[in-house]
């Protein structure tokens, strides 16, 4: 756009301001000596002009009314008008798209103390930026006898280096959500858990609603199509503001699930690996949509008020997990490229998180799954003896462990409760553990002494280099003699309930624990107990973070049980009493006690 030239300006100016706004004393020395006057006064006048009309600032004198007496070039330059097109007008006049607060300047007409103040917006000079901004001062004009007769503006144009801030203020706080998601996303190795840290953490951050879908897992011919052609994902987390929260919760295709099918340019990116960015107010569009199907959807998101949406793959180097959503409404503005770039780093991390909680996953169902298998084989006692079991492994996150126990019927109506706890959790003690069990049935139906039984599976073990140890208790009832013979392998003493409802441990030394390769194990015989209980348990019934072992096992003979009640109440009522809340640790319980005699 053009400028006003220098003429132009000129005649703005001596038709606008009096004579002592260039000279408070011209009037006294024109008087005096009139034509040395008139020579200097042109020549301040020159000086003034050349310094007003060279300046890089932008200068304009207005009246009361705030209406424009004068411009420099400058001034006309960045407002891409001429100089008399602003002459006689009001700011908002000439330029509707730019925004100063006139109660300021009013003020400074009020009171004569000059004000600074920014002005952003936009003018008739096309600029690559979004918004413009201009950092003013504005002073009071007045005459030789005090009246107030305008206000004048010098200002330069600061959009550049306020952009140059803004950027490094974003690249800052960029850096700094970045780092704060290392430590709240993949705080736990639950699936759904880590899913909605994702979520939460996105909004409102980066964006006003957000959803995490994964890949159907639990449903292997299902994971790229519930029907020819179309993916499925289920849904696994969804954050966002209640007035947002019930409108788009009712764009999911199925319950708990979205579908797309070839159409979907979501789908082209997701399988690319490339984010998707969509601006609806824009386009509200999608191409290669010939059903119309996705129109719609982005119609509704419309009426939601959404007006920019953003999705990007959750993906490792070895395969697609899935997608993280995000959209914003207004008065948020639309997602750009450093919101892109910033959502793909954040979406790798997720992924990485999410990748260690799907392998937890498989592994703790796997090794669960192996254990109650191996746990759920008959092992039926003698007829003379009742027992009940439990397993229940832990909850709080943790990989299923290594405990087990057995029921064996021997000969003369003997029977031998095993129970046992493997060093470790996962896949690894499980199998551990089906290894001990298997060792033990196999010495104990070779009928040898319980020491003995201890002391070669202890020996099998630490000479094969099996590096899982364990305890394990081992108890032989006789009915014949009424006794209880008991050998123990570093695992903690049983409880035994009395006919009267006394709860004691029971007194049984403890050799090392299996697969030490120390031996040393001893068999102690206790009398029987008509009418009473024995209850076996493994650590994770009584163990507790920060507190001596002592102290827990004291806890169990102040337990309220009854004797009359069934195994399986009793059993009941132990972990009522003894678990409150999830489990930190696997628990694995035996109650055995005589059975009573038929009433004739």
């Amino acid at each position: 756009m053009s400028a006003g030239n220098a003429e132009e300006v000129v005649v703005g100016l001596d038709d606008s301001l009096p004579e002592p706004l260039i000279s408070a004393d011209a009037d006294e020395a024109i008087a005096a000596e009139p034509a040395r006057t008139a020579s200097r006064l042109a020549r301040e006048y020159r000086i003034l002009h050349q310094i007003v009309a060279g300046t890089h600032a932008g200068i304009s004198v207005m009246d009361t009314d705030l209406r424009y007496l004068y411009i420099n070039p400058r001034m006309a330059r960045m407002n891409g008008l001429p100089a008399e097109a602003h002459l006689g007008r009001t700011l908002r006049e000439v330029l509707p798209g730019v925004h100063r607060p006139d109660a300021v300047l009013h003020k400074v007409l009020a009171d004569g103390k000059p004000r600074e103040l920014v002005g952003t917006g936009h003018t008739q000079v096309d600029s690559p930026y979004e918004r413009r901004e201009w950092r003013v001062t504005y002073h009071r004009i007045e005459d030789e006898r005090a009246r107030i007769i305008g206000i004048a503006g010098i200002g330069l144009e600061i959009t550049e280096p306020r952009q140059y801030l803004h950027g490094l203020e974003r690249a800052h706080q960029r850096m700094a959500l970045l780092d704060t998601a290392a430590t709240s996303i993949g705080t736990t190795l639950d699936v759904e858990s880590t899913c909605k840290e994702v979520a939460d953490f996105v909004v409102p951050g980066l964006a006003d609603a957000a959803s995490v879908d994964l890949f159907d897992e639990d449903r292997p011919g299902h994971r790229l199509h519930s029907e020819p052609g179309v993916m499925r994902l289920r849904r696994m987390a969804f954050t966002a503001p209640p007035y947002l929260a019930k409108s788009l919760a009712r764009l999911t295709d199925l319950e708990g699930f979205v579908e797309y099918d070839a159409s979907s340019p979501l789908r082209t990116r997701l399988e690319s690996g490339l984010p998707w960015v969509h601006n609806l107010r824009a386009d509200p569009t999608l191409p290669g949509d010939d059903g119309g199907r996705y129109a719609r959807r982005l119609a509704q998101y419309l009426a939601a008020g959404v007006h920019s949406a953003l999705v990007v793959p959750l993906a490792t180097e070895s395969r697609q997990l899935g997608m993280l959503s995000m959209v914003r409404c207004a008065p948020a503005p639309a997602f750009t490229r450093e919101d892109t770039a910033v959502a793909q780093e954040l979406a790798a991390r997720a992924a990485r998180a999410l990748e260690r909680s799907l392998q937890f996953a498989r592994e703790h169902t796997m090794a669960l799954e192996l254990q109650r298998a191996l746990l759920s084989e008959p092992h039926l006692p003698n007829p003379n003896v009742e027992t009940a079991t439990r397993y229940l492994p832990a909850t709080d996150g943790t990989l299923v462990g290594g405990d087990w126990f057995d029921i064996l019927a021997l000969p003369r109506n003997r029977n031998l409760l095993v129970i046992g706890d493997v060093m470790g959790h996962g896949v690894e003690a499980a199998v551990a553990m089906s290894n001990y069990r298997s060792m033990v049935r196999a010495m104990a139906a070779a009928e040898l002494p319980l020491d003995e039984v201890l002391f070669h599976a202890d020996r099998m073990v630490a000479e094969s280099g099996f590096e899982r140890v364990a305890t394990c208790l081992l108890a032989l009832g006789d009915p014949y003699t009424d006794t209880v013979t008991y050998a123990n392998a570093g695992h903690l003493p049983p409880l035994r309930l009395s006919p009267a409802g006394d709860t004691e441990l029971v007194p049984v030394p403890a050799g090392p624990p299996l697969g030490t390769g120390l031996g040393g194990y001893t068999t102690v015989t206790r009398p029987g107990l008509p009418g009473g209980t024995l209850i076996f348990y493994t650590d994770g019934l009584v163990e507790r973070r920060d507190e001596d072992i002592d102290t827990s096992l004291h806890r169990l003979t102040r337990l309220h049980l009854r004797p009359q009640d069934t195994l399986d109440q009793i059993l009941d009522a132990v972990l009522a009493q003894l678990t409150d809340g999830p489990a930190r640790d696997d628990i694995a319980l035996i109650a055995a006690r005589p059975c009573r005699p038929r009433q004739s």
